[in-house]
């Protein structure tokens, strides 16, 4: 009989140059998944993405620290143990200007990737 879950325990360490971590438990570089990503991170103090325009949705649980986010021109800031949900095809930056890091989950529905991110340049 085929067991009917899987244990991640190896997640996919996203390769990155800003200091952040993004350890992927499953998604398009771990598993294949095309339909959702769940990825642990840690954005170090003074961390920053540029804006962005994502086809996915974005589900974001900040476990520790603080997280910015400048929606469609919109400052908000989370703390531990809030949520937010971003829809797909809007406009957002992810920062991290406070002293300290911030550890979170992220889910991406469908799952993240590169290409459907829309980053624009910095």
């Amino acid at each position: 009989m085929s067991k009917k879950y899987t244990i991640q325990d190896t997640p996919f360490v996203v390769p990155t140059t800003d200091g952040k971590l993004i350890e992927e438990h499953v998604g398009l570089a771990t598993d294949g998944n095309h339909q959702i990503s769940i990825a642990h991170m840690i954005a170090p103090a003074g961390w920053k993405e540029p804006f962005q325009t994502p086809e996915f949705e974005e589900y974001t649980y900040i476990i520790k620290g603080k997280k910015q986010f400048t929606i469609e021109g919109e400052v908000i800031v989370l703390e531990a143990g809030q949520s937010i949900k971003i829809e797909k095809n809007t406009r957002v930056q992810y920062a991290n200007p406070f002293e300290e890091a911030c550890e979170y989950i992220a889910i991406c529905l469908p799952a993240f990737s590169i290409t459907l991110a829309h980053r624009e340049d910095s």
